[in-house]
């Protein structure tokens, strides 16, 4: 069973205070990026993988979709989904996405925000995708980028000429890393850019875009604290298709 975090009080104390948990997909940066990778929604059948809060799956109503169904492993996180939503086309399901087994040839876009870097096998969850979808789907989904999971202490480093480096230790070594983000050791796993690609193509889903996510420069005037951004990616878009 994967790590349960959102359960845990303390770390869903945390993220519930996070802009985009309190303001939604407007809290969230890189919203108009995803937006930009998503198909017309109007008449589809859409999966949330992780969903979280549910906001995906109210805005993906909202734009026309013919039902929404949303994954999440936490029970905090669904009670509050199913508490703020009220469209009938949304349904939510406690699931691990570690062990789902999802209906295949079912879904016609399937969707999933900053979940997969917590999956151990990234693989398995793919290969679910693949076969949910139907022909000509569309799967688009953020992850955390793994120059941003790979260091194993996070934080600014100085090189010799006083300039802040961040630190990338490790980067070819993959597998389980703990860190302290909201709560102490938060369980994430590690994949080079390279391997995350090629298990998406090895499982058969063409590759459409990928999105190393940064602020713009109005973004930066507006909100100054993401200048952090600019000096490594902290997450990046994948958006990809089931061939036709």
């Amino acid at each position: 069973m994967a790590q349960n975090i959102y359960d845990k009080q303390e770390f869903f104390e945390g993220y519930s205070q996070l802009p985009r948990s309190v303001h939604g997909l407007a809290g969230a940066p890189e919203w108009p990026s995803i937006q930009a990778q998503l198909p017309a929604l109007k008449g589809l059948r859409v999966l949330d993988l992780g969903c979280g809060f549910g906001w995906f799956c109210r805005f993906a109503a909202g734009e026309g979709a013919t039902s929404v169904l949303g994954l999440d492993l936490s029970q905090n996180m669904i009670a509050r989904a199913r508490a703020e939503t009220s469209d009938p086309a949304v349904r939510y399901e406690i699931a691990d996405l570690e062990h789902v087994e999802l209906p295949q040839a079912s879904f016609d876009l399937v969707y999933s925000s900053l979940a997969f870097h917590y999956l151990e096998d990234f693989g398995r969850m793919v290969r679910q995708v693949y076969d949910s979808l139907v022909p000509g789907g569309s799967f688009v989904f953020t992850i955390e980028h793994p120059i941003y999971m790979a260091p194993t202490q996070p934080g600014f480093r100085t090189d010799e000429a006083g300039r802040r480096t961040w630190p990338i230790d490790g980067y070819s070594v993959e597998g389980k890393r703990t860190t302290d983000w909201l709560a102490k050791g938060v369980v994430k796993y590690h994949r080079t850019l390279g391997t995350t690609l090629n298990t998406l193509i090895d499982a058969g889903f063409v590759f459409d875009r990928l999105v190393e996510w940064h602020p713009s420069p109005e973004l930066l005037a507006e909100i100054p604290a993401l200048a952090e951004e600019m000096d490594r990616p902290m997450m990046m878009i994948i958006s990809t298709h089931r061939p036709e």
